[in-house]
């Protein structure tokens, strides 16, 4: 499938920039399923200072923020080729060792709620892929979508309490429970295209586990499926902190709105 991405996000300051950095992870990477054709970035109010490979091979752009401006622009386009590997993603790569998406972070601690909650996993005879799938299932039994509930700061076991989120907090919980029972997971954020609809205003998330013999293995409990061709991979960690699409500081302003548009569609190939 040929999928064509326009990514733009457009955030406002109360008051001029006297100096800010920004690190954007937006930009599709190449793996298993997954061939980048083409992606071009363009900015205003901000300028290109490098860029680089992470710890996790994500594609990271750093850019500094123009002093005096009160509106900073990313805007991103790109064509993706992807193929079904039924959310299987192979081997594992990166400077981080495998053991380390074995570890709790803040965002991912799990608590009373999330141990409930592995309680109510039965084991599947078909293997760990069904079992992991189950333990999606009871996540998204338990916490609603909901767009109302939650913010980028909740922590898995918050959302298992409020009984609601969105997908980074699914990520999350499902990355808690997989650790606890000493599988390794790790977040990923990326773009989906929709089925009923082109315009988006947000990227997606979902989560990887380790399974032996497969190596990486998607899991998107929000749509309780593993990854098909209308998933692009861009960025993956330890939880939404390593994989966020823009991060940064910037001083003697703060931000006071952010709008993200966002389009993805498919794209006819011709024979």
């Amino acid at each position: 499938m040929r999928l064509s991405i326009r990514h733009t996000t457009r955030y406002k300051f109360a008051e001029p920039v006297a100096h800010g950095i920004q690190r954007l992870r937006l930009a599709p990477k190449e793996t298993q399923g997954q061939k980048v054709l083409d992606w071009t970035m363009e900015y205003k109010g901000a300028r290109e200072e490098l860029s680089y490979d992470d710890q996790n091979v994500n594609h990271v752009t750093l850019v500094s923020v123009e002093e005096g401006v009160k509106e900073v622009v990313v805007s991103c386009k790109g064509t993706v080729d992807t193929e079904d590997y039924a959310g299987v993603i192979g081997h594992h790569a990166g400077h981080m060792p495998l053991w380390a998406f074995l570890g709790t972070t803040r965002l991912t601690e799990p608590g009373a709620n999330i141990r409930e909650l592995i309680g109510k996993v039965e084991r599947s005879d078909e293997g760990m892929v069904a079992t992991l799938h189950r333990l999606s299932a009871v996540i998204r039994e338990a916490v609603d979508y909901d767009t109302d509930v939650t913010h980028v700061h909740t922590t898995a076991e918050e959302a298992v309490a409020d009984g609601g989120g969105v997908c980074q907090d699914h990520a999350h919980i499902f990355i808690a429970a997989a650790r606890a029972l000493e599988i390794p997971a790790r977040y990923v954020s990326g773009y989906l295209m929709m089925n009923d609809r082109i315009e988006q205003e947000a990227t997606h998330a979902w989560a990887e586990a380790w399974v032996q013999g497969l190596g990486w293995v998607g899991f998107d409990i929000s749509n309780q499926i593993s990854p098909d061709p209308r998933y692009v991979r861009v960025a993956t960690g330890r939880d939404y902190r390593d994989a966020a699409p823009i991060t940064g500081i910037s001083f003697g302003a703060v931000t006071e709105d952010l709008h993200v548009d966002l389009a993805v569609e498919q794209q006819m190939v011709e024979q």
